[in-house]
């Protein structure tokens, strides 16, 4: 079991910033690739960012390209999610998720409980 907890949500103004943390324990998080996710009201959870195992390689949706960088600090067990640029439809609970393997899907195996991030104009 990998157990997950985001936090750094909250409400920021177009154009602010804001980092999401992902704090992992339980299995070795190094084991683990890690997504992010959102899921604005009324809309299905998109997969926005991904990481492999190590850190070497990452991935993102092209909505969040160019502003958004996730990055993991295994010796932390701790993953983040660094938003700068941020926009009024970036508004979703943003959560992270691991997986054993790499997913272009929601189907990852564990997540956290979700965080707000709301962004006024």
């Amino acid at each position: 079991q990998v157990q997950l907890v985001e936090s750094g949500g909250g409400l920021a103004q177009a154009g602010g910033s804001l980092r999401l943390s992902c704090a992992a324990s339980g299995r070795t998080f190094s084991n683990y690739v890690m997504g992010w996710f959102r899921q604005a009201p009324g809309k299905e959870r998109e997969l926005i960012a991904t990481i492999n195992w190590s850190g070497s390689s990452t991935s993102y949706a092209d909505s969040v390209k160019g502003r958004f960088t996730i990055s993991r600090d295994n010796a932390k067990n701790t993953g983040y999610l660094q938003m700068n640029s941020l926009k009024p439809e970036d508004t979703a609970v943003y959560y992270c998720a691991a997986n054993p393997v790499f997913l272009r899907t929601s189907d990852y195996r564990y997540w956290g409980q979700g965080t707000q991030v709301t962004v006024s104009s």
